[in-house]
């Protein structure tokens, strides 16, 4: 049976409990145990899935189709376990199933109520799979103090007096704020957030305080003093110049060894952080560096396009080469040349999005990409869009487009080369959607099979011709185009296993040039960089050697 750690935040919120719970999640897994990391959200919308990059970052999806928290990817790229359906819950999807059941006569026409009913299906969802790992770390969203926070944290709170004693521990992060103007470091913040969390039940084991620099014994010891806690268990969480030196900073800091002086487990297995000392030396040491430009949308939170981010730098580890990005909007190209902002670069991604905004802007980056023969990676709308300007500049297709972007402006302007999918195969299934449809969940979805054709460029990047991609997305490249665009040399080298979806696209005279459907960043990792990105990055390695 699973052991748990909760994992809260106080005083202000974005300190990286996310990064924590993923960091600790390694450092237990190091030391020979498994684990499973889950994330519990206060707000009221299902998911994120309808929820606007700028508002909430980027949507990170699941092999099984969920819509979930980018702390997800966080957990993933950590600990290498796939995340599920079951590691995600919002108080909208938790208050849904609720009323659900409410009216389905299920709770016999008793009054529904906060407690127990709420909190009732915060810890049948807790529980979920308690039985598969060692460790189970739950991390709650938000801060205490804040009001839709309240049912999860009294939820926790039950939780833990309903299990054995010693199978439930409490971590809490918090900020440690240096006032320059007196030179000190201040501790009461946290000691008031700690008062907050005991004020409704929940008394925390472990203290992480970030801060910019090391904690000063005498502040460590009044921290441990105030809020009760051990002062070997109060945790520097500081300032990195990665987020890949998070395992190690934190086993340096005596975090795990804390946790399992929490739970009594002694004695404990040594850790074997060699994989983790890999990691920090590809990219504290590269041998070179590679600049790429991210040509989107949502540029101006770079949260909306972590994974991405996140697997460019994978891909650099596996070169041995730092990975220079530049965010540059779409939009400037409505007006500006793509040359003169794009020179100079080893590499062009574009990546998705939804919507037609922006979208001239990627069409033209894609054909900057494709005549000056630049290392191009489209992902998802980035594969569309390339497909668009193939139609448009090569194939001669002029009035090329897309279907949403006519749905959008509500009358038909554009020969639909990308078209609304109402239909496909997922299993034994076929899943029907209509344009009409509620938005959130309703696109495809999910991992999904591909096959790629032989000899292809991307077979030779994967290594196979079958492969599993996530996807996430209700529009398609529309088959019907194939015959005429692979005439004019854009090769259509991955499709789904029945041979009516497009998966991959890829130039056959161009050094690297390949659009995917799917959203290979999801799955890469910086101990396993996605092979796309690992050969993207190569490709950009050569490239910055000509220049």
């Amino acid at each position: 049976m699973a052991r748990f750690i909760f994992i809260t935040g106080g005083v202000v919120s974005s300190l990286g409990k996310g990064l924590a719970s993923a960091a600790l999640g390694a450092l237990l897994q190091a030391r020979g145990f498994s684990v499973r990391l889950r994330k519990l959200d206060p707000y009221l919308n299902v998911d994120p899935g309808t929820m606007s990059p700028f508002e909430h970052g980027e949507v990170f999806v699941t092999d099984d189709g969920a819509e979930t928290d980018l702390d997800l990817g966080h957990y993933e790229r950590f600990t290498g376990v796939a995340a599920r359906k079951t590691d995600s819950v919002s108080s909208g999807r938790i208050y849904s199933n609720v009323l659900e059941k409410e009216r389905r006569g299920d709770y016999l026409g008793k009054t529904i109520q906060v407690i127990p009913h709420v909190t009732n299906e915060i810890k049948d969802f807790i529980a979920i799979g308690e039985d598969e790992v060692d460790f189970m770390l739950c991390e709650i969203g938000g801060t205490v103090g804040d009001i839709e926070g309240l049912p999860f944290f009294e939820a926790i709170r039950q939780f833990s007096q309903d299990r054995p004693r010693g199978q439930c521990i409490f971590m809490h992060l918090t900020l440690l704020p240096f006032i320059k103007a007196s030179g000190e470091l201040k501790t009461k913040p946290t000691q008031h957030s700690v008062k907050e969390l005991r004020s409704i039940g929940l008394a925390p084991d472990i203290l992480v305080c970030r801060s910019e620099g090391p904690i000063p014994e005498k502040e460590r010891a009044k921290l441990a003093l105030f809020c009760n806690v051990r002062p070997e268990a109060v945790i520097a969480a500081q300032d990195l110049p990665t987020i890949y030196d998070a395992p190690l900073a934190y086993h340096r800091e005596g975090l795990d060894q804390a946790v399992l002086d929490a739970f009594q487990i002694s004695p404990a297995p040594r850790p074997d952080l060699t994989k983790w000392e890999d990691v920090s030396d590809r990219i504290h040491n590269p041998e070179g560096e590679v600049k790429v430009a991210i040509v989107g949308k949502y540029v101006q939170l770079e949260d909306a396009y972590k994974s991405i981010r996140e697997a460019l730098t994978h891909g650099g580890m596996a070169n041995r080469v730092g990975v220079e990005v530049e965010w540059v909007d779409a939009e400037i190209f409505d007006t500006q040349d793509p040359a003169a902002c794009l020179e100079g670069f080893h590499a062009i991604l574009v990546p998705g999005g939804f919507g037609e905004r922006g979208t001239e802007g990627k069409i033209k980056a894609a054909q900057f990409a494709r005549e000056r023969k630049v290392p191009y990676l489209g992902i998802c709308l980035g594969m569309q869009m390339a497909v668009i300007e193939a139609a448009r500049n090569v194939a001669g297709l002029k009035d090329a487009g897309s279907e949403e972007f006519d749905h959008e402006a509500g009358r038909k302007r554009f020969e639909p080369v990308v078209y609304h999918l109402k239909e496909w195969v997922q299993g034994n299934y076929t899943v029907q959607r209509a344009l009409g449809d509620d938005k959130g969940g309703t696109m495809r979805l999910g991992a999904y099979s591909a096959v790629l054709s032989e000899g292809s460029k991307v077979a030779g990047v994967y290594g196979a011709t079958q492969i599993e991609e996530r996807h996430r997305h209700r529009y398609e490249v529309d088959n019907r185009y194939r015959d005429k665009l692979e005439q004019v040399g854009l090769k259509f080298s991955g499709m789904s296993p029945d041979g009516r979806l497009p998966e991959i696209v890829e130039w056959a005279d161009h050094p690297w040039f390949i659009g995917v459907q799917f959203h290979p960043e999801l799955k890469s990792k910086p101990f396993a960089p996605h092979p796309l990105f690992a050969d993207f990055i190569r490709a950009a390695k050569e490239t910055s050697r000509l220049v």
